[in-house]
């Protein structure tokens, strides 16, 4: 039986998503996740694109991965070749991606110029490193003659994975598999051991049926995310593709190593921190996907829960019970809690600080429950990561919303707001259509600075009746986009609050861009 390989890119693919940016310690949590969930192979972003890149690329290849291989794409460049290799040279089992580099590098130059150039990338990659990944952006629309001659090129050239990517997801399944197979088979007879891999867009639907059918015909290795995020319609589903083969496993004659009783736990991190919700009739980790209404087959599913359910709730790691915790639970009940949603791995400080705010949300709250936990566990990695550090080194720029009053009637909606900025407190005053527009405008009357509100979103995070409501909203200044959350127990205080950490945010691009 042959093992799939699986790769996860949530991290470089998935967080291509507008407003889905995440900070050093959120990327560090998600990949921790991964790994626990046994995930072969972790992507990380591009390490050129920013400074931050750099430095979260650094930081998963040094502490996630003496365990967990990390993949790191590059493009076609000595110099972010160079960058690549000081990410993850001490890191277990690493890979270079080599990726089509930047069209401003190849003005002027022919198709065949910028494959040389791709050739020699391989070459100088697979001098430094021993595992290579090529990918052949877009594979599905080449000529398949054509691409068969580059894809021994880049085997010659040292390269060990070759990806197949059907990246604006043009083909069909039928279409897909007898291409993978005849590539599968050349490439075999050309050498044993290159690793064949897949990467499927969801643009028709049909990512995760493109990548099963490639496992059928001689794939070794699946590209992913979780909850199958991703640019445009996404993504292959990780937990789609991991479940089908661990249902099937012999008609696929294949298995895979992924833990999936951690699925669950993995599907509410990634979704939770990036600010995206899971469609509720979402394969697997959707709210719908073991819900049932009809009331015969909630007789049947009673007697036998085979009827209607070929995977059961807690083959992803789903269980019956919800979890409740109130101010009179203790540290080992919160320390339980903690661990029942997949967090475990906490310094004592880290713990004690977790703890302060839990007494303190339930106490406003009465009733916890696994959102809630979630609330915290973001609320930490917040007050820890780096752009808390950004906020730090600006303080004194920066502003504090310290007080909010709002009236609001069938009428009109009045607001009046104090912030604070280094050692003075100023105060606003608005009116607009709602509480919300009002405390927005008592904001923009102290602050000025000009920036475009273009998408404000609010759900509850948790459940009782004194709910958590988060609000995630995206602003646009002087054409760039801006997002900032906020959450709190009144849905106006969260708006607030997220105004203003954007507000903050526009604060800290300025003075970064200025001081480069």
């Amino acid at each position: 039986m042959k093992k799939i390989l699986i790769m996860d890119t949530t991290l470089r693919d998935g967080e291509k998503i507008p407003g889905a940016k995440l900070n050093i310690n959120e990327q560090l949590k998600i990949a921790y996740q991964l790994q626990k969930m046994k995930v072969d192979i972790i992507e990380t972003s591009f390490p050129s694109l920013s400074h931050n890149d750099l430095e979260i690329t650094k930081a998963i290849a040094q502490k996630v991965g003496t365990k967990t291989t990390i993949s790191v794409p590059s493009r076609a460049i000595r110099r972010d070749i160079d960058e690549v290799y000081n990410c993850i040279k001490n890191s277990y089992d690493p890979i270079i991606h080599i990726v089509l580099g930047s069209s401003d590098l190849y003005d002027g130059k022919n198709k065949e110029q910028i494959f040389m150039q791709n050739i020699d990338a391989i070459k100088y990659a697979k001098s430094i490193l021993p595992k290579v990944q090529y990918s052949f952006t877009d594979a599905s629309r080449q000529d398949f003659e054509s691409l068969w001659g580059k894809i021994k090129l880049v085997v010659e050239a040292g390269a060990n994975i070759i990806n197949i990517p059907d990246t604006v997801s043009v083909m069909v399944p039928d279409e897909y598999g007898e291409m993978i197979n005849k590539i599968n088979y050349r490439l075999k007879n050309l050498d044993k051991d290159i690793i064949l891999s897949v990467h499927c867009h969801n643009d028709l639907g049909l990512a995760t049926a493109n990548s099963l059918i490639a496992i059928k015909n001689g794939a070794d290795k699946i590209e992913c995310t979780i909850n199958g995020i991703g640019e445009r319609a996404g993504n292959t589903a990780l937990e789609e593709v991991a479940m089908a083969i661990k249902l099937h496993k012999k008609y696929y004659n294949a298995y895979t190593n992924i833990a999936t009783n951690e699925i669950s736990n993995t599907s509410k991190l990634v979704s939770y921190l990036m600010g995206i919700d899971i469609q509720v009739n979402k394969p697997i980790t959707g709210s719908n996907a073991f819900a049932h209404y009809s009331n015969l087959r909630m007789t049947e599913i009673t007697n036998s829960e085979n009827t209607y359910e070929i995977i059961h709730p807690e083959d992803i790691g789903i269980e019956n019970s919800e979890l409740v915790l109130t101010s009179r639970s203790g540290e080992s009940a919160f320390k339980k809690g903690l661990a029942k949603i997949g967090f475990d791995k906490f310094s004592n400080k880290e713990f004690k600080n977790l703890f302060k705010n839990f007494l303190e949300l339930a106490n406003k709250k009465k009733e916890i429950y696994s959102y809630d936990l979630l609330y915290l566990i973001e609320k930490n990695l917040e007050e820890n990561s780096e752009q808390g550090n950004e906020f730090l080194k600006f303080k004194n720029k920066l502003y504090e919303l310290i007080d909010i009053e709002v009236v609001s009637n069938i009428l009109f909606s009045r607001a009046t707001v104090k912030i604070r900025k280094k050692d003075s407190v100023y105060k606003g005053e608005g009116v607009g259509n709602g509480p919300v527009d009002a405390v927005y405008t008592a904001i923009r009357d102290v602050i000025k600075i000009n920036i475009e509100l273009r998408e404000y979103k609010i759900k509850s995070v948790s459940k009782g009746k004194e709910a958590l409501g988060k609000v995630a909203i995206q602003v646009n200044y002087n054409g760039k986009e801006y997002t900032a959350k906020a959450v709190d127990t009144d849905v106006v205080r969260a708006s607030a609050y997220a105004f203003v950490n954007a507000i903050n945010s526009v604060i800290i691009g300025k003075e970064t861009s200025e001081t480069v």
